[in-house]
């Protein structure tokens, strides 16, 4: 009789134990199920590669999440798709958020993001300095970070902005066409479509890098960071595991993933050179004033606005 109250205790506490384990993982699965799809912009730019990585290395579902990454080849049709609601956010820059919010829109920048711009001369061109530029054709798109950088290293290089004659490009894949055609002397172009101008004969004569500078920042809508806040969280933990990825994997691992997912020119293989990504962090206040400095003497927005007006830095504290 006792051995049988025995076996009877055991079987009962198996059940006990596995119907634990069953609720656990059911909630957990539910739990991952509760979290909403977000939609994400990425342009053609080594900014977006982590978000490309978590994507197909599966970080973004190791963390319960469904991503949409939709791509766009300009800031133009990035910014116009955040307006109308099609994106819960971006990769973009401080100045589109700033002209968001000048414009009453609800956006907020979450973190910066990694990248990289390059004013580059065509492979005809004989200037060898940033004044040889006066009076000549440089390719930008207009009121963006672009144009943003170009002025910073015009104004570095000792010249003024007016000194050289602007050329708007909005397609970035176009830019870099021209510049290789040489129907203009210049463009200023992200990575790694610098590295693919460089690359068929172009040279650098000044970057983002070189001057310190980081306009570039991951921006979401005010309705995404409040009602998708554990999204986005998810979102920041499989980003950063991308970081990793790329901090410790050879590129020969994933550049063709790269070339086929992003829309990289494939010549840039064996070419392109990463920047070392950081884990998300919150931009740099001095990046933001300046910013807001260009676009008020330049008259593009009639106020400035605080650090703690454009940032929302609750996911990278």
């Amino acid at each position: 009789m006792r051995k049988i109250s025995a076996v009877m205790l055991i079987v009962i506490m198996m059940f006990v134990l596995g119907g634990c384990s069953n609720s656990e993982n059911a909630a957990n699965t539910q739990k991952a199920g509760k979290l909403q799809n977000i939609t994400i912009g990425i342009m053609p730019d080594v900014d977006s590669i982590p978000f490309i990585i978590a994507q197909e290395k599966g970080y973004f579902k190791e963390e319960g999440l469904t991503v949409t990454l939709k791509s766009f080849k300009s800031a133009m049709d990035r910014d116009s798709a955040m307006q109308s609601g099609n994106l819960d956010g971006a990769v973009s820059d401080m100045l589109a958020e700033t002209f968001a919010k000048a414009g009453g829109f609800d956006m907020v920048i979450t973190s910066v993001t990694t990248g990289s711009y390059k004013l580059v001369v065509n492979k005809d061109e004989t200037a060898m300095s940033i004044t040889d530029l006066k009076n000549k054709d440089v390719g930008i798109s207009k009121n963006t970070i672009i144009e943003y950088v170009t002025d910073k290293i015009m104004v570095e290089g000792g010249l003024a902005s007016a000194d050289i004659n602007k050329i708007i490009i909005p397609q970035i894949p176009s830019r870099l066409e021209m510049l290789q055609n040489s129907k203009i002397a210049a463009a200023t172009l992200p990575e790694p479509l610098a590295t693919m101008a460089v690359k068929n004969g172009g040279k650098i004569l000044n970057s983002s890098d070189k001057l310190g500078i980081n306009p570039g920042a991951m921006i979401f809508t005010g309705k995404a960071v409040n009602e998708k806040e554990e999204e986005i969280q998810a979102m920041y933990r499989a980003y950063s595991k991308a970081v990793d990825y790329l901090a410790t994997q050879p590129m020969e691992n994933y550049i063709d993933l790269l070339i086929e997912k992003s829309g990289f020119p494939s010549g840039v293989k064996g070419a392109l050179i990463l920047p070392q990504y950081k884990r998300p962090i919150a931009p740099d206040p001095k990046d933001i004033k300046d910013v807001m400095a260009w676009l008020q003497a330049r008259q593009l927005i009639q106020k400035g606005y605080s650090y703690n007006e454009l940032v929302d830095d609750r996911f990278v504290r």
